[in-house]
């Protein structure tokens, strides 16, 4: 009896013991728990607010993006993700576009009642048409100003807005085309809602039809050419996706003055995560019904991310007109240029040096907002090999750790493919270095 008890005491205090081990543990994970919410989201309220009040900043954990490359790893270059700007908006300009939104602002869905556009922000829309003043890029006197959650959205609004109210009754959907090389997402967008108002029907240089929708993406995504309306139909119509029509990619030849243009906060300013674009309209029905379409779609656009942008865009615009020139520093179009100048160079050497890849071209033209003649230095690098046994670029790249887009995702061949200029100085810097040495 006495071993025995000895025995389930003993058995009884090993699992008591285990029982402590467990709950201690749980105890501590659950302390480590209070203590990263409190470091990294402000929930310490009292002790939050009491380092507050002295002037201690609350540690807050950065968004992750894309972790940092090393010589190897695999180099992604499919997504036109904007981190080259990084390192101007760390700078002096990074501060001027800094903004601090108190808690009881942009609470209503409102802006302005009175705007087509009801959602629109008046300081972003001043910025926007400030903005397009000083680029000289676009005409936006006398047009109507829409923002969207990226170009994407103001692209499908502008299909919507121009597709024939009866065309889904009439089973007549609209074609929507673009010339081939077009950018990869124009089929899957406009063909994802299955939308009885509008199909993709491909290349518009083998189109054959008098009622339809033309993309005009110029400068090119992805060749970065200079491109007009192939389509001349009284009928047809065209939107014109501006979003690379900015200094640092090409030269600025007019201020573009088309019916619909879209443009985007990712490519001109980096900020790819703000999730914003906009659109210059001439006409007042067309405006009011893509308007109609992000009203369903989304009851407006955050307006959070409008105030940023309009920093941001007021940032860019006060570089030039009131800000001293320190070098590059709070000229963003000034330090982008010479970054593409710089990175262009080091792709075409690399090209050069393994003797089996060819580039599109250089394109100079007179630029008015540098007020002399440049090359054009696209945002993707169109990229070809020429070696008869390669038919899958995209795949022979993989094989050496370069994630790329193929070029039968823009109507072309297999053996071009599309390449992001766009990413950080270490990963452009690992990937120009694997073409060199490629033979």
């Amino acid at each position: 009896m006495v071993m025995g008890g000895g025995r389930e005491s003993g058995g009884m205090a090993a699992q008591a013991g285990k029982l402590g081990v467990v709950a201690s543990v749980a105890i501590n994970l659950a302390a480590l728990a209070v203590y990263l919410r409190r470091r990294y989201s402000g929930d310490d309220v009292a002790g939050g607010r009491k380092r507050e009040e002295e002037g201690e900043e609350l540690a807050v954990a950065p968004s992750s993006g894309k972790p940092p490359v090393t010589p190897d790893s695999v180099i992604n270059l499919d997504h036109g993700d904007p981190t080259m700007y990084e390192e101007f908006w760390r700078g002096d300009a990074g501060e001027r576009a800094t903004i601090v939104i108190p808690g009881w602002q942009t609470m209503s869905y409102f802006s302005d009642v009175g705007n087509i556009c009801w959602f629109l922000e008046a300081g972003f829309e001043r910025e926007v048409r400030r903005l397009h003043r000083l680029v000289g890029n676009a005409v936006a006197e006398g047009y109507h100003v829409l923002v969207g959650t990226g170009s994407t959205q103001l692209f499908q609004a502008a299909l919507y807005a121009l597709s024939p109210p009866g065309a889904a009754a009439a089973g007549a959907p609209m074609s929507v085309v673009s010339p081939v090389p077009y950018y990869s997402s124009y089929p899957a967008v406009t063909d994802f809602l299955k939308s009885g108002l509008y199909r993709w029907a491909g290349d518009a240089r083998t189109f054959d039809g008098e009622t339809y929708i033309e993309l005009v993406c110029s400068p090119n995504n992805p060749d970065g050419g200079v491109r007009e309306a192939v389509l001349k139909s009284g009928t047809g119509v065209a939107v014109h996706d501006l979003a690379y029509y900015w200094p640092q990619y090409t030269p600025i030849t007019e201020a573009a003055a088309h019916d619909v243009m879209l443009f985007t906060a990712s490519k001109c300013t980096g900020h790819a995560g703000t999730r914003l674009g906009w659109a210059l309209v001439k006409d007042r029905v067309v405006a009011q019904r893509m308007n109609k379409f992000i009203e369903l779609n989304t009851i407006g656009v955050s307006k959070d991310s409008q105030l940023r942008a309009a920093k941001i865009l007021k940032a860019i615009s006060d570089g030039y007109d009131h800000a001293p020139a320190v070098g590059d520093r709070t000229r963003l179009f000034h330090f982008a240029r010479r970054k593409m100048m710089a990175r262009w160079g080091a792709l075409r050497a690399a090209v050069a040096s393994s003797g089996i890849f060819s580039l599109p071209d250089e394109l100079p033209g007179y630029c008015t907002f540098a007020k002399e003649t440049v090359a054009a230095y696209p945002p993707f690098a169109w990229l070809r090999c020429e070696k008869e046994e390669v038919y899958d670029l995209e795949g022979y790249l993989r094989e050496c750790k370069i994630v790329s887009r193929g070029g039968a995702k823009f109507g072309a061949d297999g053996r071009v493919v599309r390449i992001s200029m766009l990413d950080t100085d270490e990963a452009f810097a690992i990937f120009v270095d694997r073409i060199a040495a490629m033979k």
